[in-house]
């Protein structure tokens, strides 16, 4: 049912703190051929049921409010694994079919990415993020339990040349498993074309087993590339992105360090999050959800549906307050809330 048209619409989503959320992170699965020792136990999760999903129809009608009504400009699809969607090139299809358009991005481990990059950047995804945390095949087997390194570095490949630029690499360092691999994996990213972007590690998952002590910052991996290259700030560029950029002197190449924990940057945040059973979330840590399946199934109109948005979007805390003795890990994990 749609919403009839009113002069109050689209309306900003703005939290009562002055931030405008205009990117939006949409998981379309839980699910995970991967089982990252910082993510998830070996034996995975317990999945949501397919009944719990939503439908490619149900994510359109969201994501078409979301643009047309409250000022989304920027839409990721994560997972999980959003290469497991079955009918990923239909949502992706929809997304682009959108107005106004909003630029697509996808977030994917890499696994199946080889062969399918042609066809998303066909059916209208326009960047692609690859999660790859090491280039020593016995570090990535210990690491996600699987041997499937050979494929994540083909996908990365195959993005390049696809044209869903620029391919951005993100890479979490743990202490004492691929903390000395960073320099590396900058060489690497040069090489081939893509954009490292380093990431210190959350309190995320779902073992709940995150230490800060055993986290390596984003200072440790500044000094760690430096021994090799200068990096020059590139500052200016960064406006409400989570990376600090720097350029390596002396090339065109940049690689970002996102320091999530260390310099949180939520005073900048432009962003909310779609679970991939229709919650609705203001914040990565955020502890409470709004549940969107009811009003979607229940008959709610496109207006009733912004509103929920818009209500839930106010309530949006100042920032996520790790460093707090209070903090509280959020009770899903990252593969549940979306990358």
């Amino acid at each position: 049912m749609t919403a009839t048209p009113t002069d109050s619409w689209p309306r900003p989503l703005r939290d009562r703190h002055g931030r405008v959320a205009t990117d939006l992170r949409v998981s379309l699965t839980d699910r995970c051929n991967l089982r990252c020792t910082y993510c998830m136990p070996a034996e995975g999760l317990d999945w949501l049921g397919k009944d719990e999903l939503l439908t490619a129809e149900e994510l359109h009608r969201l994501l078409d409010v979301a643009v047309r009504m409250l000022g989304i400009t920027s839409i990721r699809l994560t997972g999980g694994e959003p290469l497991l969607r079955p009918d990923l090139l239909e949502v992706v299809r929809d997304v682009a079919a959108l107005r106004p358009r909003p630029r697509i991005a996808l977030t994917t481990n890499g696994i199946g990415l080889a062969r399918r990059a042609g066809e998303l950047a066909a059916a209208g995804l326009d960047r692609i993020n690859v999660s790859l945390d090491t280039l020593d095949p016995d570090t990535f087997t210990r690491l996600t339990r699987r041997r499937r390194l050979p494929d994540v570095l083909a996908g990365v490949e195959a993005a390049v040349a696809a044209g869903l630029t620029p391919v951005k690499v993100n890479t979490v360092l743990m202490r004492g498993v691929n903390d000395n691999e960073a320099a590396d994996l900058l060489a690497w990213a040069m090489d081939v074309g893509a954009q490292l972007r380093f990431i210190e590690q959350m309190p995320l998952d779902a073992q709940h087993g995150w230490q800060r002590s055993e986290m390596v910052t984003a200072e440790e991996i500044h000094s760690a590339l430096s021994r090799r290259w200068r990096l020059v700030d590139d500052r200016a560029e960064r406006g409400s992105a989570p990376a600090e950029l720097f350029r390596v002197a002396g090339t065109a190449h940049k690689v970002g360090i996102i320091a999530s924990v260390t310099r949180p940057f939520c005073g900048a945040c432009d962003r909310v999050r779609l679970t991939a059973d229709g919650q609705l979330r203001n914040c990565l840590f955020a502890r409470t959800e709004s549940d969107l399946r009811p009003l979607l199934r229940g008959g709610a109109d496109d207006e009733e549906i912004a509103r929920r948005w818009l209500d839930v979007l106010a309530a949006k805390r100042p920032g996520h307050g790790i460093d707090d003795p209070s903090f509280l890990q959020p009770d899903r994990p990252m593969s549940a809330i979306g990358g």
